[in-house]
């Protein structure tokens, strides 16, 4: 298995990486923001993005977005194909693209909204503290992505504030990016409840 930085070699997998992303959000039932071919291939292209590839078959993908004047990092659209899914193939890709990230942009700092469980306890393994949105990018263009979601309109109803997704921080300069914490899988887990609970009964209404 190799994962390494995207080139321009790696846009015939494009269309799979789309695909991917896009039936993994059905079998989970929670929103994703869109990709399409073209802008996964750009972010190919310009070398932000972290491929795993084994045998010439596309195992997992991840990219770089920038916001705020790069002031902002976000590492985006992780997808692990299923058939290399449950060998901690996420995790691999995800400590690649956050060190390129540090490399590439060393006063940023790196956040990501996720509802997935799974990518809430990698990211918080590898140092990501979870947030308030308020401490995220006000890159209008950011949210904006967020419209091709089924939960917009929980982050409207908010006025932005919060929805299913959780904001996670990395900041390179933050003491507690130290690894010395453990993964509190209890703690997490009831934050997701709590925020599905309560969403859920507020479409209810």
């Amino acid at each position: 298995m190799k994962v390494v930085i995207a080139n321009i070699s790696h846009s015939k997998y494009a269309e799979i990486i789309c695909e991917t992303i896009e039936e993994s959000a059905k079998v989970r039932g929670t929103g994703i923001a869109q990709r399409t071919p073209e802008y996964i291939i750009k972010k190919i292209s310009t070398g932000d993005a972290v491929i795993a590839i084994e045998n010439d078959e596309f195992a997992g993908f991840c990219y770089i977005e920038t916001w705020d004047n790069a002031s902002f990092v976000v590492n985006s659209g992780l997808i692990v194909h299923p058939n290399y899914r449950n060998q901690g193939l996420a995790k691999t890709i995800k400590k690649k693209i956050l060190e390129y990230s540090k490399e590439k942009y060393p006063d940023s700092k790196i956040f990501g909204i996720t509802t997935g469980l799974a990518v809430l306890k990698i990211n918080y393994e590898l140092g990501y503290q979870p947030v308030t949105f308020s401490e995220l990018t006000t890159d209008e263009a950011f949210w904006n992505g967020c419209r091709t979601c089924k939960n917009f309109d929980v982050l409207t109803r908010t006025e932005r504030k919060m929805c299913l997704c959780t904001g996670m921080l990395y900041d390179p300069k933050h003491e507690k990016n130290l690894k010395t914490h453990k993964y509190n899988s209890k703690v997490l887990s009831r934050l997701k409840r709590i925020k599905q609970a309560l969403f859920l009964k507020k479409n209810n209404k």
